[in-house]
């Protein structure tokens, strides 16, 4: 268990802990993106080579070890979003193929101008001990130091924890939207908008 007085946030990702963060991130998303992403050590092979740490903030506890970390998209570019050539390098020409195919049925990215949390993940041991929290008022903080007003974030309809964490911290539902068939594939069946203006 750790406590905040434990806890600091970190910005950017340290490479001593692009493994670590791999592993975090894709426990908090397999649900998700198993079926695209997967089989998990090829997965993990991918978020590692792919991270980006100049968008990520890390809470990292005072033994050093990696409790939470958000990743995010700005104009400058996304968290966890490699190209075709990075998939490629881990999937082989075929695999690459049809996982971008894949991903293409998600719609283009969205408004890339604005500043989106696009994962949230913390250490199984850490949670419920403001982790999350501080993240997220990081991420803020983050945001308005790079002229953002508002902070926006897609959270899946099962996600409950989740959500409430968003609606802790001034987070209102703006939006929605249903997958239809592509849920078979991404294995959530909605998705709600969720924006946080900075004032």
């Amino acid at each position: 268990m750790h406590d905040m007085a434990e806890i600091y946030i970190r910005r950017g990702l340290a490479s001593a802990h692009r493994a670590e963060a791999a592993r975090l991130y894709w426990q908090a998303f397999a649900p998700k993106l198993g079926r695209v992403m997967g089989p998990e050590d090829l997965a993990l092979t991918y978020l590692a080579r792919v991270m980006r740490a100049d968008q990520a903030l890390c809470a990292i506890g005072t033994n050093g070890v990696l409790l939470g970390l958000a990743g995010f998209r700005t104009r400058a570019g996304a968290f966890a979003h490699g190209n075709r050539h990075d998939m490629a390098a881990i999937y082989g020409p075929f695999g690459a193929i049809w996982r971008i195919a894949a991903w293409r049925l998600l719609g283009p990215e969205r408004e890339p101008w604005f500043f989106q949390i696009e994962g949230l993940c913390v250490r199984e041991e850490a949670r419920g001990c403001g982790v999350g929290s501080a993240l997220v008022e990081a991420a803020c903080a983050e945001a308005r130091a790079r002229g953002h007003s508002e902070v926006r974030l897609d959270v899946s309809d099962d996600n409950l924890r989740a959500r409430a964490l968003y609606e802790r911290a001034g987070f209102t539902a703006t939006g929605g939207e249903r997958l239809g068939a592509r849920a078979v594939l991404f294995g959530y069946r909605e998705a709600t908008r969720m924006v946080r203006r900075l004032g």
